[in-house]
């Protein structure tokens, strides 16, 4: 679990009951009907907006926002040293038997293919355009919380013209323009609410994830070249190292010795 989004979440909705019941009340701010016509406005736009697989198949993205970060560069570039030096010492037809400790199935594409014998440029293309795909399944869940967060704004002055449309039939009953312009304004606070806290950086977040995922994926497909074309295993180390910002880099770091150095 990611603390940080059930964090921003939890101390954002207490910073804004917090601010009500300073002044206010909470029954204040609850009306049914504007709660209905923002979130099921902003659901029926969506569904509108995306065919009803990619709906389906994109809340279930979400999980990424709030599940524990899988940026594990450490363990990626290990593995594929770990792999430099089993190739290096046996051939390329030994990583054969090292693909059952492989949890990832990029990875171990990668690996199947090298171990195929199949042509460095076409090993490249392939993995590239699964990542190239990779990518834009990512890109549908994020521009679906991207539209989520601009409908509900929308569909908050939505809410807010019916209100004031009631309220001027009203006008005969100067008592009820006050009730009835607080309505018309709360449904503007649920669509702002709703976007600023939840779908925006829900969106936000997951552009965070797969921008990490695709870095794995990257440095797995010039690990896996480098070892097709037979390079040294500490320079590989060295070479996937340059993918990451300098403190992460600096953190990976150990002393300098990689297993076929201390073989030799």
């Amino acid at each position: 679990m990611d603390l940080a989004t059930i964090i921003g979440i939890v101390s954002g909705l207490l910073l804004v009951v917090w601010g009500i019941l300073g002044k206010g009340s909470l029954s204040w701010f609850f009306d049914f009907s504007s709660l209905l016509i923002v979130v099921g406005g902003t659901i029926a736009a969506t569904f509108v907006s995306f065919p009803l697989d990619k709906v389906l198949a994109s809340f279930k993205v979400v999980k990424k926002a709030f599940s524990t970060n899988g940026f594990q560069p450490g363990i990626v570039i290990n593995k594929i040293i770990d792999l430099a030096n089993v190739a290096r010492r046996e051939g390329l037809l030994a990583l054969e038997e090292a693909v059952e400790d492989i949890n990832d199935e990029f990875l171990q594409k990668g690996v199947m293919l090298i171990v195929d014998g199949t042509d460095p440029e076409l090993v490249k293309n392939i993995l590239e355009t699964e990542l190239s795909f990779l990518e834009e399944r990512h890109s549908e869940g994020k521009s679906l919380f991207d539209m989520m967060g601009t409908m509900a704004p929308a569909f908050g002055m939505i809410g807010t013209l019916i209100g004031l449309v009631i309220m001027l039939k009203q006008l005969d009953d100067p008592k009820s323009i006050g009730p009835s312009m607080a309505v018309a304004l709360i449904t503007t606070f649920y669509g702002s609410l709703l976007a600023n806290l939840i779908f925006v950086p829900i969106s936000k977040k997951l552009k965070i994830r797969s921008r990490e995922e695709i870095l794995l994926k990257e440095i797995m497909i010039e690990g896996l070249l480098s070892i097709q074309a037979g390079e040294n295993p500490r320079i590989i180390e060295e070479k996937l190292k340059a993918f990451l910002p300098p403190a992460i880099r600096k953190s990976l770091s150990n002393d300098g010795k990689t297993e076929a150095d201390v073989n030799e």
